[in-house]
């Protein structure tokens, strides 16, 4: 048994809570009680959102106090270690956000108005109930009419970046999309090398923004994105399609909103508005991580 293996089962017995953002569903953990150790997250991470062998979930989420004072923003209630299926950090998740905001205030590390760090940066949050608004951090790096080759013909995508990066594709039909194949194959494309892209496809319907997301990290397609819903939207404002605020409709059934300005030809207070609901609240028994095996060291 490898020291790594014996590090996670040691975690026998940690509380946490599963949380679903609209369909994006995660493990969240308090670590003042769990003081888990950073070089073992992306392996705790690996190991419990392993579906069909462990908890199953998108990510993982770590929070903690912090004692920072932002100059915009004043204190930092807590930061977070946010990691994808795979292990990989993220900068910023949406969805996550949401479940990690109300968790916060449950745990009482923040009260309903709050402040966190992500790797993107600092982050506004505001809880009534279940429902979550979240601030997004100041979107960039905007473009569009970008062409590229793809499996069955030339394709056209926009994208901006919300806390991560994503492309945004318009298509005619939501259904027929073969959104895992070809969501991989703008992912990994040279175009977006090394660090890859998460993909939307979507389509004005009645009013709302319909998008389904190719998400990097977990490699596949997910029910919801949080921060795929806001480049689509903002994309989709752009396009003239709908105006803030902008109801988008993800592959879960849930609607998430949208809200935005533009000043100067930039997106500015960009927010994402949408439900953050407990599935259940558990312990770790050594044997979720059974199945893991890891190199020696």
């Amino acid at each position: 048994m490898t020291r790594k293996l014996q590090a996670l089962q040691a975690l026998h017995g940690l509380k946490f809570a599963k949380m679903n953002g609209s369909g994006n569903d995660f493990v969240l953990l308090d670590n003042r009680v769990a003081g888990i150790d950073p070089e073992l997250m992306p392996a705790l991470a690996r190991g419990l959102c392993a579906r069909g062998r462990s908890v199953g979930a998108d990510g993982l989420i770590i929070l903690e106090p912090s004692d920072r004072v932002d100059p915009r923003l004043g204190r930092v209630d807590f930061r977070w270690h946010f990691y994808n299926a795979d292990g990989s950090s993220a900068e910023m998740c949406g969805n996550g956000g949401r479940c990690a905001a109300r968790f916060a205030l449950d745990r009482g590390l923040a009260g309903p108005a709050m402040v966190f760090d992500t790797i993107a940066g600092p982050i506004r949050a505001w809880v009534d109930g279940v429902t979550v608004k979240l601030e997004m951090v100041p979107p960039g790096g905007a473009y569009g009419g970008l062409a590229l080759e793809g499996p069955s013909g030339p394709l056209e995508l926009a994208g901006i970046n919300t806390g991560v990066p994503h492309a945004v594709v318009a298509v005619e039909d939501l259904e027929s999309t073969p959104v895992r194949e070809l969501g991989r194959f703008l992912r990994f494309h040279q175009h977006f090398a090394p660090a890859g892209t998460n993909v939307n496809f979507v389509r004005g319907q009645e009013d709302e923004l319909w998008v389904r997301t190719y998400e990097r990290g977990v490699e596949d397609e997910t029910l919801a994105c949080g921060t795929g819903a806001v480049a689509s939207a903002l994309m989709a404002g752009q396009w003239g399609w709908l105006r803030s605020p902008v109801t988008v409709r993800v592959r879960s059934g849930e609607r998430l909103k949208v809200y935005y300005s533009v000043e100067g030809g930039q997106f500015k207070e960009v927010f994402l508005e949408g439900a953050a609901s407990y599935v259940y609240e558990a312990e770790l028994n050594r044997e979720a991580f059974a199945w893991m095996t890891f190199q020696a060291g």
